[in-house]
Parts: structure tokens; C-alpha cells; sequence
């Protein structure tokens, strides 16, 4: 790690921001540089700040010169939410991406790239393992937009590191994270009056906790490897389970009933649902979280059930 130069973008996010604060205490780590739209969430010391959108044009003049040896591309966007539209998400996700890759291979000094992508890739299935290992990711077809963007991030990325083999290309593959500072599907999910589910379904939900989630992230940048890494907690919850550890009622749905009894919903106050996010509260999904612990070298402190009762606690 001695005299690494780091560059992350989406910085100004929660998980960006919290990043940063964690490499500048790192005394290895030589310059940081944080890029983003966004100010960060809080006072950072020894960060310089580039003000700039993942899809501008300028981008490869920015990372030139910055001379980072690490990249942290921590700007995929998982929902729509304001100001966000689907075809949004898309724009920053997929054409974010690219112009990403094009000014890193305008960047000679690049050594490493560490991308936080999403599990979500696997998809959710009826008949899927029982833990999805690093190479099923072509097990079954892609249903959703987002499942096909993160497919496409993907592949452009193990399409540079081939055509770069002096750069280690790190995609890390999240479970959906929980944790009482974030603000994700899960948690308003688990926060609604009751939580709606399909009746006749109680699948195997894995999450990974949000300390664990950063602390994997920075072992990561620590010691990068080639190719997907899962990152999740170890072990599942059961979606009714999750629900009654919550402190919430469940409200089974019948599925053909589930999408209008949904979108009703939110004119009580029900938050709204991707799609990804509703085949995962139909079928479930988990991972293999070996790669992470053998060759990473990081093992989640909280398994899945524990993540649900640290949450539910505070």
C-alpha cells in the first residue's frame, strides 16, 4: 500500500464519503482524490475534491491528472429514487461506466480498479443453488433492466482487464446492505407499517451489514483481486423471520394481486419496489462469500440474522 494514490468516484455518497475518511487515516495512503456531483456527507481532511459527473466529457483530462494507481468506482446507482429516473440510472450506470474505463485507459499510472457492483446480477430464481458461486453468473437469463446494466458494467470491465493484464480489475458483488445510516430498499421495506409478501413464499433472504460492507470495500482496495467477489454476511434469514425480527406485520399477497396491491399501497404510505427487489421477496438469493474470506481476506463480523437484530435494535 506505500504511496498509493486512490481515486473514488460517487465520493459524495454515503458509502464514498465514508471511504474516504476511512483511506485518509491510512498513513499508505499517499493522495485521495474524491469525484463527484455531490459534496460529501462530512468534513473530509486531506481529500482533494473534484466537482465533476462520471459521464462528463472531461473525465480522462480529470483522472490524467490526478495519476491515481487505484480507482474505487463506487457510482452505480441500485434504485431510481428523486431526481433519478430509470432512464437516469441507466445514463449514470452504464454510460458512466464506459467513460470511466476510456479515461482509465488514458491513465498510464492505473494499477488497480476496484468496482462496487451489485449481486443483483445473479438475479432471483425458483430453482437457483443454493449458493451462487462466483462463476454461475450465466446460470439464467436476465429479467430485469438493472440485472442487464450490471451485466453490461460487467463485461466491459473483464473486457478491459483483458486487454490490460498489468491492472488488477476487482468487481465486488454486494448482497443488499443494512444499517441503520442507510437508506435502501431493505430498510424502508422493514420500516412500513406491515411488509407485504407473496403468499404461498418464504425465501432465503442473505443481506450483508453496512459496517461489514465498508470494511470489505477497504480490504478490497488493501488487497485486490482479480476477477467477482461476493460480499455478503455469512448465513440466511428467512423472509418471515426477517419480518417478525423486525417488528413488523407481514401481509401476504397472492402474486397475481402482489404489483397493484404494492402500487395502492404507496398512497398509504407503502414505499415503492424494483423489480429486482420483488423477485428477491419471492425467490430469495444467496452467495458464496469464500473468495472473500480466503483470498480478500475478509470475513463479515455479522451474519445475516444479526445484521436484522442489530437493525431492528436501533
Amino acid at each position: 500500500m506505500a504511496g498509493r494514490r486512490v481515486l473514488i468516484t460517487g465520493a459524495g455518497s454515503h458509502v464514498g464519503t465514508l471511504l474516504a475518511v476511512r483511506l485518509e487515516a491510512d498513513p499508505d495512503v499517499e493522495h485521495l482524490v474524491g469525484l463527484d456531483t455531490r459534496r460529501p456527507k462530512r468534513a473530509l481532511a486531506r481529500t482533494e475534491w473534484i466537482d465533476a459527473d462520471i459521464r462528463s466529457p472531461e473525465l480522462p483530462g480529470l483522472i490524467a491528472g490526478a495519476r491515481p494507481d487505484t480507482v474505487v468506482h463506487n457510482q452505480i446507482v441500485r434504485r431510481p429514487g428523486p431526481g433519478i429516473s430509470a432512464r437516469t440510472m441507466h445514463d449514470i450506470n452504464v454510460i458512466g461506466s464506459l467513460q470511466l474505463l476510456a479515461a482509465c485507459e488514458r491513465s498510464p499510472t492505473i494499477r488497480t480498479i476496484v468496482v462496487r457492483g451489485s449481486a443483483g446480477v445473479y438475479g432471483a430464481e425458483p430453482h437457483a443453488p443454493q449458493f451462487f458461486g462466483e462463476e454461475m453468473i450465466r446460470l439464467f437469463p436476465l429479467r430485469t433492466r438493472f440485472q442487464r446494466d450490471v451485466a453490461e458494467i460487467e463485461n466491459y470491465f473483464e473486457t478491459y482487464a483483458r486487454g490490460h493484464p498489468a491492472v488488477c480489475c476487482t468487481m465486488l458483488r454486494y448482497q443488499p446492505a443494512l444499517g441503520r445510516m442507510l437508506d435502501t430498499q431493505v430498510s424502508r421495506y422493514l420500516s412500513a407499517a406491515v411488509c407485504p409478501s407473496y403468499l404461498g413464499f418464504d425465501p432465503r433472504i442473505q443481506l450483508v451489514h453496512e459496517d461489514d460492507a465498508l470494511d470489505a470495500l477497504v480490504a478490497a482496495v488493501r488487497n485486490p483481486v482479480r476477477g467477482a467477489v461476493n460480499v455478503a454476511a455469512e448465513g440466511t434469514i428467512g423472509l418471515s423471520r426477517m419480518i417478525r425480527l423486525a417488528g413488523r406485520l407481514p401481509l401476504p399477497v397472492a402474486a397475481p394481486l402482489f404489483g397493484s396491491v404494492v402500487s395502492a399501497g404507496r398512497r398509504v404510505g407503502l414505499p415503492s419496489f424494483s423489480d429486482d427487489f420483488r423477485r428477491l421477496l419471492r425467490y430469495g438469493r444467496a452467495v458464496d462469500v469464500r473468495r472473500l474470506v480466503e483470498e480478500v481476506g475478509f470475513r463479515p463480523r455479522r451474519s445475516t440474522p444479526a445484521a436484522v437484530e442489530e437493525w431492528a435494535r436501533a
